[in-house]
């Protein structure tokens, strides 16, 4: 009895420290976050908010003046010639490579799903052009589709057809960049695809078999509604890349002919270190950061509300 006495004493007293240590361990955890945060605040959101200051100024980038001029920058937007044309050849770098991406990626996938003889060899073949470096691969582009020795027009030539100068046509250049993004990326929707797809329960495609379902049946009916997550991550993750392309469009044709195939983050580039404007490359900065926040965010609610758990 006395023993037992003692035990119901010492309980409480067990339990305050127990929880006390739950307590300095939760808190040990959370110091682990500091760095990160650090990093963030440092390299993320200190310059966001330096580029939200400089778009109400009219910084040449490189002087220690700078005036005030309120929203000056924001109402150039509205009598720039060349504003909306650089914003629909945005749009089209960003849902144009989503839309092949994901297309060929699923395709990719659903082939690739099967046991098929050199599978490995087939997926690294695939992705392996992400690990080449954005430039680069641009450069890669170029040499395919260039007036003189382009690869592209060789081919043509085998065939008895004039070569064409494929980049100085702007609305032909943008489709151009598109398919040499899409291609570079085109591999890490497939993984994720691939990986949608290896954790549909197989249990499920066999029912709808037995049902009498054909393969597009199945495919439609079970296999998609299942890979909806997927496709929700391959598609936000493709328009954020898309609509912020940069690299690929210096290396093919410097936003040309003219400003012809330029994008938001080109033009931005060119107004800051070409025309000395970085008050209003900072405003194209802000433009560019809603229209991306915006397209992705209802991307994102739109296909959440598609998806089945399993």
């Amino acid at each position: 009895m006395r023993f037992q006495a003692q035990l119901r004493l010492a309980k409480p007293r067990l339990l305050t420290q127990a929880h006390k240590g739950k307590k300095r361990k939760t808190w040990l955890v959370n110091l682990m976050y500091v760095p990160a945060l650090i990093l963030l605040a440092v390299f993320i959101f200190y310059p966001f908010l330096q580029g939200i200051r400089l778009s109400f100024t009219n910084w040449d980038g490189y002087s220690d003046e700078m005036q005030w001029v309120g929203w000056l920058q924001f109402r150039r937007i509205l009598t720039d010639a060349d504003i909306l044309h650089t914003i629909v050849n945005t749009l089209i770098y960003g849902l144009g490579s989503t839309l092949l991406q994901n297309i060929f990626g699923l395709a990719y996938a659903l082939f690739l799903d099967r046991k098929v003889r050199g599978q490995g060899i087939v997926r690294t073949i695939i992705y392996l052009p992400i690990i080449i470096s954005p430039l680069i691969m641009g450069y890669i582009g170029y040499f395919f589709f260039q007036y003189d020795g382009g690869a592209v027009n060789d081919i043509l030539k085998i065939f008895g057809n004039p070569p064409r100068d494929w980049l100085s046509n702007g609305a032909l250049a943008v489709w151009i960049i598109t398919f040499v993004n899409s291609y570079q990326y085109v591999g890490i929707a497939m993984l994720i695809y691939l990986a949608g797809l290896q954790a549909i329960p197989k249990e499920y495609l066999e029912a709808a078999a037995l049902d009498g379902a054909s393969s597009f049946g199945r495919f439609k009916d079970v296999t998609l509604p299942l890979l909806m997550p997927s496709v929700t991550i391959s598609i936000v993750y493709n328009i954020i890349g898309g609509l912020k392309l940069f690299d690929i469009i210096v290396a093919l044709t410097q936003g040309g002919p003219g400003y012809a195939s330029q994008s938001l983050s080109t033009m931005m580039y060119n107004l800051y270190f070409a025309r000395q404007d970085a008050g209003y490359a900072a405003t194209m900065g802000i433009v560019m950061f809603l229209l991306i926040s915006i397209i992705s965010i209802f991307s994102l609610r739109s296909l959440r509300g598609k998806e089945v758990q399993l």
